[in-house]
Formats: C-alpha cells, structure tokens, sequence
C-alpha cells in the first residue's frame, strides 16, 4: 500500500502577523489566508482526494473548504488535529507572555514537549490526541490521497513523531508557515516517508525567513561562542 497524506497548514490569520498565542482560540482567516488558500487549491487542482480531513477550528476549516470545494468534498473536522491550547496565554503576544510568566516562559523554550502553561497542552499531550486521528485516517484510505488540514505546533509535532525526531526540538527544527504543503507517503499506518516539506511555491517565490515561528535559542545562540 502507499497512501499519500497532504498535510497542508491553515493560511494566515491576523494574529499570525501579530505574532500572538492563539491556538485553541477560534480565529478566522484574513485575506491574505482566503488567497494563499485559494493558490494552493489552484496547486492541487489535478489532485484526487480519496477524503478531505481537517481541525475543527475555523482557520482550518475554511482553507479545508476552499481547497476541497472543486472536488465537491466536505471536510471531516476532527478534534484531534485542532492546535494546542496554550491555556492562559492565549490572546497574549510573546512579548507579553515573556514579561507576565517569564518561569513558564523559560521552561516552554527549554522543553516545550513536556512542559504546558497553567491551563494549556504539553507536545506530549497534543501527540495522544492526533496520531490515533492519523492512524484513523491512513487505514480509511489505503492506497488514496487524502487531505489533512491543521496548524502550526500540531503539523510540527506530528511531523518530528513519524519521522523519528526528538519531539523536545521540533521548535528548534521544524516550520510551518501559513497554507504551507507538507507530503507523506505511508507505507502502512505507522511507516512513513516525507515527500515535501513546509512547502509554499503556490504563493511565494522563495521562503520566507522564520523570524519568531522558531524557538527563542535559534534566533539568539551565538554557535561560535559555544565551540
């Protein structure tokens, strides 16, 4: 069997320009999202989709829609590719989480796969919930195409456990920018094989530089200081 997961990201939002904590707070494409959107559905035109699968939360969901919507398809939402709950963070912008909870801040940056913020989700935590649902879906589908529609922190953490990567650096190691193309091929329901990654030739001629979407060491760590 080979059955070819197109893991896409929702396009952008506004907080997404805003660089703020939204991940279990229902916020809705922008314009910009609606376009790239649209691009990437122009992209997977020829495509045959077996299924259309997607968060539940509306950024997700209306890119679902607008990708699926000339195949006549309807997304199934599903709970377990929702994004992580960052739990009294949402709404924040990293500035503000950095100067209101700089403990929790500190031990996210560190280890974002174990720790949660008070009410929020650890990596760990989103993992238990959104492999069973890729499972689900690869054995529903054998030998199809399917489409998957998530976020950010999920679509990094699912990628870093398929692939064999310590879930503890996926912040250090893995982006996902907005409406980005992401394929998988699997061989059976937990083999898999990364085709395409963090992909956005449909609206961008060359990538953009992750600035804030990766961890705080990335962008500050001076390499030479530590040899």
């Amino acid at each position: 069997m080979t059955t070819c997961l197109y893991l896409v990201r929702h396009g952008a939002t506004l907080q997404t320009a805003e660089d703020k904590f939204s991940g279990a707070e229902n916020v809705y494409l922008s314009d910009e999202g609606r376009a790239q959107a649209e691009r990437l559905a122009t992209r997977l035109s020829e495509t045959q989709f077996s299924a259309v699968y997607c968060s539940p939360l509306d950024r997700a969901l209306e890119t679902a829609q607008i990708v699926a919507k000339p195949r006549h398809l309807a997304p199934n939402p599903r709970d377990g590719l929702r994004e992580i709950n960052h739990g009294h963070w949402e709404g924040l912008s990293r500035k503000e989480v950095e100067t209101h909870f700089p403990d929790e801040y500190a031990a996210w940056e560190s280890d974002p796969f174990t720790f949660a913020p008070d009410g929020g989700e650890s990596g760990i935590s989103v993992l238990a919930r959104a492999l069973p649902v890729i499972r689900e879906i690869v054995v529903k589908n054998l030998d199809q195409n399917v489409l998957v529609v998530s976020h950010k922190t999920t679509l990094r953490l699912i990628l870093s456990s398929l692939l064999g990567f310590d879930g503890r650096g996926y912040r250090d190691r893995l982006d996902q920018a907005p409406a980005c193309l992401n394929i998988l091929d699997f061989k059976d329901p937990v083999r898999a094989r990364l085709m395409l990654f963090n992909d956005i030739s449909h609206y961008a001629q060359q990538h953009q530089p992750p600035h804030a979407h990766l961890s705080k060491w990335w962008d500050t760590t001076n390499i030479a200081e530590e040899k």
